[in-house]
């Protein structure tokens, strides 16, 4: 099971009132969701291994310099010369509730994984691409992740959140290619492709003028892939409209740049900090403990316990 953390704690936090505290006064909101969230997972899919993801670069150099606008709406301040990346707009209350997060899953030993200069999409990119073994289940509120789904060589499915839990889709090839009339043998590539011809404002992507979803998809299926459409229309292949051949060949450069922004990294330099077994038991018990009091969340950490058949 691989979780997209971010995603996940933005969730808790807007679905929990802030008016939720520790003992001090301190909004934990999305400390209580996103543990309870992660309890509910493990006793709903019973996973052998659970790995958190994280961004370690919400808003990659290698995606900015290509597509400038990637995120862009979402920038609080932008970077000095020189310096690391934009701060991503985040509300202030959140922010500090990320460091108590991470204090809670390494105190019980959840694993969790970033790679340099890119975004949690990439690790589970990684990950997803590279597991040989066991079925993978992603977790997010994120569509852009429909692109991972796959039968070979292991299933990987996403359990898309964005209505919460209670209304998860679990989506696999032929969900997604149902959903959004692509093909089932190239359901995710479909996908991120017609994610880069329709566009997407919640990423800042343009798409390609006069192309909407459906549209997109049935270029797609008629023609094979995004190389194949855009080979046809060069081409003055007839079974291109002219204006959208024309509205393709005028968007050739923003359509290369967004193959690199669009789909995931699958060779991401993947950092694990913890193994990724479901722990037997807290890796630091007191500490747990401490925290728990500390945040009150005394609650969470003990369904936490629960589905992890702590003892």
């Amino acid at each position: 099971m691989l979780l997209d953390g971010a995603s996940l704690w933005f969730r808790s936090f807007y679905a929990i009132p802030e008016k939720v505290t520790s003992p001090d006064g301190r909004p934990v909101n999305a400390v209580r969701g996103f543990l309870d969230t992660i309890s509910s997972l493990v006793t709903a899919h019973r996973p052998s291994r659970l790995v958190v993801c994280l961004d370690l670069d919400w808003r990659p150099a290698f995606r900015t310099d290509l597509i400038p606008s990637y995120k862009a709406h979402r920038v609080a301040q932008a970077a000095p010369a020189g310096a690391g990346g934009d701060v991503e707009e985040v509300p202030d209350t959140l922010t500090p509730q990320v460091d108590m997060i991470m204090a809670a899953l390494r105190a019980a030993g959840i694993a969790t994984a970033g790679a340099p200069g890119c975004e949690a999409d990439d690790v589970i990119g990684t990950l997803a691409f590279a597991e040989a073994d066991d079925p993978v289940l992603v977790v997010s509120g994120d569509r852009d992740l429909l692109q991972v789904v796959a039968d070979d060589p292991v299933p990987v499915r996403v359990l898309y959140v964005g209505q919460g839990l209670a209304k998860a889709q679990l989506m696999g090839p032929v969900e997604v290619a149902e959903k959004y009339g692509l093909s089932p043998a190239r359901a995710g590539t479909d996908y991120a492709e017609m994610s880069m011809l329709r566009g997407d404002p919640s990423d800042g992507l343009p798409g390609v003028p006069g192309i909407g979803e459906k549209t997109a998809a049935k270029l797609l299926v008629e023609f094979g892939s995004l190389d194949a459409l855009e080979s046809a229309a060069a081409g003055g292949d007839p079974a291109v409209k002219p204006r959208a051949a024309a509205a393709l060949q005028e968007s050739a450069d923003y359509l290369q740049a967004a193959r690199t922004v669009v789909f995931v990294k699958t060779d991401a330099d993947v950092v694990e900090e913890g193994g990724d077994a479901l722990p037997a038991r807290p890796a630091d018990p007191s500490a747990l403990t401490a925290l728990g009091a500390e945040l009150g969340v005394e609650s969470s950490l003990r369904r936490l316990g629960e589905a992890l058949n702590w003892a």
